[in-house]
């Protein structure tokens, strides 16, 4: 779908999109149909449009030998940018029905407290670009796709200036389609190494990047992740993502770290058939630091920030790690594996603790599809929150409901993390009990931040929606992108 930004009006549009508040400042010399300006003067003063700040219907208009749609949409009851973008999400769902469709946008020339009318026109434009991602790049020409909507153009005065606005949110966009397609792949294509050759186009932008082979995590000891990745063919990596953003600063960096289970059978452990397909985005969480260190390379954010990923495949063969074995993190602690469908916690453990003395971070947020317990908990609708710090609870909360990719925090305590201790190691990976399964995870992975400000991200249950969101279609989200991005702009830049 092409997004462009005209100043005149031509007559190619399939659907003429007006948006408006009251309707009394309209810049109505753009209309190129007299039908336009009379159907809309008459409308605009019904009590109907009067009384709805939510209004949205259509009238057709003759022109030439055929019929126009026009389209009227209040959008007096918005407030935020993120607001604007949602609405924008709602009516390309709605517009979309048809083919091969070109789109027009009229907006009225009005600002929304601090959001003038220009970032109105181009968080518009962000919306529609968000929900308009699929990922069908495995249709052959049996099923072909056909195109819904071919092109949208915005109609104002000043088409440059919005056309930069828009440029910013395209750089965001672009992190969160990464995330998507990186949640989208079946496990047949994106294992390991695969990931890490999808993310080579980070270093276009300006990310450096490091990847650990096998050999290299042995020898830095990082057995937690290794059992793991010791039932696959596939062999793991770690990758490494740096941004400097403030070259010339000695301000300490922040960390961004993902789970990344590329696939999730649990091992030993195995899990039920029934929806196990699903385990191709257990890699959630590295996908989003992938698209968030994207996303900040393309704006050229003013900060410095490490992305790191441990990458597995985690599947049971006669190598397997079994419950009951027991292994040495690289922070030495010792771990009995109860369960081999708790990996994700093994994973991170030992990327975290690396992370964290390699490089002394400012602050560590980690993201992972690690509980199905946080599902029970919080639905599809908020990821699970976990910090051993209130302010970057608050700071990252504030952020998660301006974006609204929403978080609910939860507890951590003493006796919580109790229920981790084992007889014949440090700690157990499974608790053995039913209740509190993602607080004790979030405490397991507290073990290895030390004092470091640390936040947890538990994302099982927002990663993927079967039904899309107000920005997406049914499948990958790319939760977690646009609140990062917001939580480091809004707080470290």
């Amino acid at each position: 779908m092409e997004i462009t930004f005209k100043n005149k009006l031509s007559n190619d549009f399939s659907i003429l999109l007006l948006v408006c508040f009251d309707g009394k400042t309209v810049d109505q010399k753009a209309f190129n149909n007299d039908n336009i300006k009379e159907n809309f003067e008459i409308l605009i003063d019904t009590k109907e449009f009067k009384n709805n700040k939510s209004y949205s219907d259509d009238f057709n208009i003759k022109s030439n030998n055929s019929f126009k749609k026009i389209n009227i949409s209040r959008i007096s009851s918005l407030r935020t940018v993120t607001d604007i973008e949602r609405f924008a999400g709602k009516k390309f769902s709605e517009i979309e029905r048809k083919k091969n469709l070109k789109v027009s946008v009229i907006v009225e020339e009005k600002n929304i407290g601090e959001i003038q009318y220009e970032e109105i026109i181009a968080s518009l434009a962000s919306g529609f670009n968000l929900k308009n991602y699929s990922f069908r790049k495995y249709r052959s020409k049996v099923r072909p796709i056909h195109a819904s909507i071919d092109k949208i153009t915005f109609i104002t005065n000043n088409p440059d200036k919005v056309e930069k606005k828009f440029k910013y949110f395209e750089k965001i966009s672009q992190g969160v389609f990464l995330t998507r397609d990186l949640v989208s792949e079946p496990a047949n294509v994106l294992f390991p190494e695969q990931f890490v050759q999808s993310c080579k186009k980070l270093s276009k932008a300006g990310i450096a990047m490091e990847v650990f082979d096998e050999k290299r995590i042995k020898s830095l000891k990082m057995n937690a992740l290794l059992g793991v990745a010791q039932g696959s063919v596939k062999p793991p990596r770690v990758l490494i993502m740096k941004w400097n953003g403030l070259k010339k600063s000695e301000k300490k960096p922040l960390a961004f770290v993902g789970k990344g289970v590329t696939f999730d059978t649990g091992g030993i452990s195995i899990k039920p058939s029934g929806g196990m397909e699903d385990m191709k985005w257990d890699m959630g969480g590295a996908g989003v630091v992938a698209g968030l260190m994207y996303s900040l390379a393309l704006r050229k954010a003013k900060v410095n920030a490490i992305g790191i990923v441990g990458l597995v495949e985690n599947m049971p063969d006669g190598n397997a790690q079994r419950p009951g074995d027991i292994v040495k993190s690289m922070s030495g602690q010792t771990i009995e594996v109860l369960n081999t469908d708790a990996e994700g916690r093994l994973v991170l453990a030992d990327i975290l603790w690396y992370v964290n003395k390699k490089y002394n971070p400012e602050l560590i947020v980690d993201l992972a599809t690690l509980t199905g317990a946080i599902i029970v908990a919080l639905g599809d609708r908020y990821g699970g929150l976990f910090s051993n710090s209130d302010l970057l609870a608050k700071q990252l909360s504030t952020s998660s409901n301006k974006v609204k990719e929403l978080l609910w925090r939860l507890p951590l305590d003493e006796d919580f993390d109790k229920l981790l201790n084992c007889e014949i190691a440090d700690m157990k990976n499974i608790t053995g009990t039913r209740g509190a399964g993602s607080i004790t995870a979030a405490q397991f992975l507290k073990r290895f931040i030390g004092d470091t400000k640390w936040a947890h991200l538990d994302i099982a249950g927002v990663t993927w929606a079967n039904k899309g969101t107000p920005l997406s279609r049914p499948g990958g989200t790319g939760f977690g992108v646009r609140l990062l991005n917001n939580f480091v702009e809004d707080n470290y830049e």
